[in-house]
């Protein structure tokens, strides 16, 4: 079992940052980070594996970066120039498989977050 506890969520305007934390009672093979707006599918915004190689949805790619620190057990996302189209709920998830080299949907992942709040208002 892996516990995964997120923070960092919040309100910011467009154009901000904000950076989401992810706590984990301990690192899989491949680390991500979702998020799901209302009425819309879960989505992969970025990946990490055990190498460090990492992987980002193109709607992301250049503003938002995935990164860890081992020696404080999180896992981090990096969101800068936010849009309004950025708003959902992020979730962090992990898997002992494989992260590959494309991005990967939900039913890949066995462990999640309880997910947090981002909101950006224009």
């Amino acid at each position: 079992q892996v516990q995964l506890v997120e923070s960092g969520g919040g309100s910011v305007q467009a154009g901000g940052s904000l950076r989401l934390s992810c706590v984990v009672s301990r690192f899989t093979a491949c680390m991500g980070w979702f998020r799901q707006a209302p009425g819309k599918e879960r989505e992969e915004v970025a990946h990490l594996d055990r190498d460090g190689d990492t992987l980002s949805a193109d709607s992301v790619k250049g503003r938002f970066t995935i990164s860890k620190d081992n020696d404080k057990a999180s896992l981090y996302l990096q969101m800068n120039t936010v849009k309004p189209e950025d708003t959902a709920l992020y979730y962090c998830a992990a898997t002992e498989r494989w992260c590959g080299l494309n991005p990967r949907t939900s039913p890949w992942y066995s462990y999640w977050g309880q997910g947090i709040q981002v909101t950006v208002s224009s």
